[in-house]
């Protein structure tokens, strides 16, 4: 009697140790499955290999542990146990397989499935991994066509019983809730989790099932916890600051590029200020150096004061002089009133003569 048991292939038919072997396994087209395969304790250091064929002796070997491909053969010696998963499944992967270990001088150690893919399989899963912390809980949804409608439900742990409908408590603190809603669903409900749950599981409606993986995490200490917590609030602290900091340079950067400007724009109008200055005085200076005054008075107690304003002949251009040119001059009054000719008095005003020479 072969000492290779395939329990991904087990159905628990009831709480009992009693099974059967379940030899039909299934899967949606394109889907991935993986498949647990346990071995006796003596077969640790064996090479272990995944076949295809109705026939063992017609067997073609697929994949031997530790090689790489579409089929991944990975052995866990300290479970002892391998597995065997199957990516990219299509129509064509559908037949006979075998889980097998080599055994030097002798027969090898062997047991076989049905694979079956198709766009609608007969059983599946919404999740074939899950995973939950200690003393948390984990729901899987399963699923199964109407053909199978009438058939025995069975949620079931390798080396250990099944889950029919209804709570089913497993230890101490965990418990299974397995829901029927018999519309093609079952809900699969663990309760608070230990890590002793871990591990593989399979569902299944009559012959035909569908794996899946629990995976139970540590829950983090209360230190832990605390030190995550804190490092998070330095984190977004330190966020913060570089945050305000950044804008704080920002608005000093603009802040300087205006003054900056107003400076700028400052010195540019009192330069252009003193250049017009600059040019007024030179335009003033210019006509004055074109007109001479002469002042004099005729007597020392005189009311009138004459001033003699000759016009200095411009150098000669090519351009026309100008009869318009305005020649002005000054007139200072005496304490008394006298008649001086040239100049006349009539009612308060004073007239001079200028003489455009």
């Amino acid at each position: 009697m072969s000492s290779l048991i395939l329990f991904v292939l087990l159905l628990c038919i009831s709480d009992s140790e009693s099974k059967e072997t379940l030899k039909n396994l299934t899967v949606r087209r394109g889907g991935s499955l993986t498949i647990p395969c346990f071995y006796d304790e003596k077969y640790k250091s064996k090479h272990k290999y995944w076949c295809k064929g109705q026939d063992w002796l017609l067997c073609k070997i697929v994949a031997y542990t530790n090689t790489s491909g579409r089929t991944l053969v990975t052995d866990h010696p300290t479970q002892n146990m391998f597995t065997v998963e199957l990516k990219s499944l299509q129509d064509s992967d559908s037949g006979y397989y075998w889980c097998a270990v080599e055994i030097t001088g002798g027969s090898d150690d062997k047991d076989y499935l049905y694979l079956t893919v198709s766009s609608d399989p007969a059983v599946s899963v919404m999740n074939s991994r899950v995973s939950g912390q200690e003393g948390g809980s984990v729901i899987v949804q399963c699923f199964y066509s109407a053909e199978y409608k009438k058939e025995k439900r069975n949620w079931c742990r390798f080396k250990d019983k099944c889950f029919l409908g209804g709570r089913t408590n497993t230890s101490q603190n965990s418990a299974v809730l397995v829901i029927d809603y018999g519309k093609g669903s079952v809900s699969v409900e663990m309760r608070g989790l230990q890590k002793s749950d871990a591990g593989w599981y399979w569902f299944s409606a009559g012959d035909v099932g569908v794996t899946v993986h629990l995976t139970v995490t540590e829950r983090p200490s209360t230190t832990t916890a605390a030190t995550t917590v804190s490092a998070s609030i330095s984190s977004t602290a330190v966020s913060g600051n570089e945050g305000t900091n950044h804008s704080g340079n920002t608005l000093l950067v603009w802040v300087l590029l205006a003054v900056g400007l107003g400076l700028l724009l400052t010195l540019l109008s009192i330069i252009t200020w003193m250049l017009r200055t600059k040019s007024k005085q030179a335009e003033t200076r210019g006509r004055m150096d074109n007109i001479a005054v002469n002042t004099f008075s005729t007597t020392e107690d005189s009311e009138v004061t004459y001033s003699n304003v000759n016009k200095k002949k411009k150098e000669p251009s090519s351009a026309p002089a100008n009869e318009n040119d305005v020649i002005y001059c000054n007139l200072t009054m005496n304490a008394e009133n006298k008649m001086l000719s040239p100049a006349v008095k009539a009612e308060g005003v004073i007239y001079s003569s200028v003489v455009h020479k």
